[in-house]
């Protein structure tokens, strides 16, 4: 523990098996006390057990976040609590259908932007006021290097990804003077399950194995590694910490050199 986030109340959406599971882990780990939210109650508690083992504190905070009133009410809880709020990481996402934009129903566009979108700002919103009472804060969005790279029929989730950078942004310009900070990632492949099942997939097509299609996509990132989820999370909660007091406004690529902007 290097204790980055030493006597910080963090509050984490999007807390699932993957990223989210990392970024609250990590938070506890330098030292934070983490709300967990997310939808899926029994998911939370696992998580909130995995940081009491290590000494840590955490409260579950289950929410649809993209409901205003739900994101109001973590953020009340979590000053119920313990009194205030230091940092916000917006992890939830959803990955709208793989359809071409040509095709897919504006309705299921419009949902996807809920939760990959709206309910950030919600939560942030909910938010801002408390850190501004404390003197400050910093936020974090989590995006994706599909922001960076043509992927065919990921038109939607690139559009909602791209909408958040620039909401991401427009509210490091308008909170920085109350010493809000506003930051993003944007992760490659993440080397976790779903990557794992993707590489499976690919192979499966190309009459390959799993391990001979990771090593050719392996070998396109300079550090010839995919990131792991707690690599991820590293680098986010960096941009949480006061070691980054000085950087707002911006997006980190974390995806092991895979391309470089």
């Amino acid at each position: 523990m290097t204790n980055l986030l030493a006597d910080r109340v963090v509050v984490v959406s999007g807390v699932g098996p993957g990223l989210g599971r990392s970024l609250a882990l990590g938070a506890a780990r330098e030292g934070a006390r983490v709300v967990l939210v997310a939808r899926n109650e029994d998911r939370l508690r696992a998580v909130a057990d995995e940081i009491a083992v290590g000494g840590g504190e955490a409260l579950v905070a289950p929410a649809d976040i993209t409901d205003e009133a739900a994101c109001a009410s973590v953020i009340d809880r979590a000053v119920d609590h313990w009194g205030r709020v230091d940092g916000l990481a917006n992890n939830a996402f959803q990955q709208p259908p793989f359809e071409s934009l040509e095709e897919q129903p504006l309705d299921t566009i419009r949902a996807g932007f809920e939760i990959n979108l709206l309910a950030h700002l919600s939560l942030t919103r909910a938010a801002a006021p408390v850190m501004r009472a404390n003197g400050g804060g910093a936020v974090l969005m989590t995006l994706s290097s599909v922001l960076r790279k043509p992927r065919p029929l990921f038109g939607a989730y690139k559009m909602a990804k791209h909408a958040l950078l620039g909401m991401a942004r427009a509210l490091a310009v308008e909170l920085g003077p109350d010493g809000i900070r506003v930051n993003s990632i944007a992760p490659g492949y993440i080397y976790d399950d779903p990557v794992k099942f993707y590489f499976q997939i690919l192979a499966d097509q190309q009459g390959r194995t799993a391990a001979e299609v990771e090593a050719d996509i392996t070998a396109e990132h300079a550090l010839h590694h995919i990131p792991t989820p707690d690599e991820i999370a590293d680098a986010g909660l960096f941009l949480l910490s006061d070691h980054a007091r000085a950087v707002t406004g911006q997006c980190l690529d974390v995806n092991g050199g895979e391309f470089m902007v």
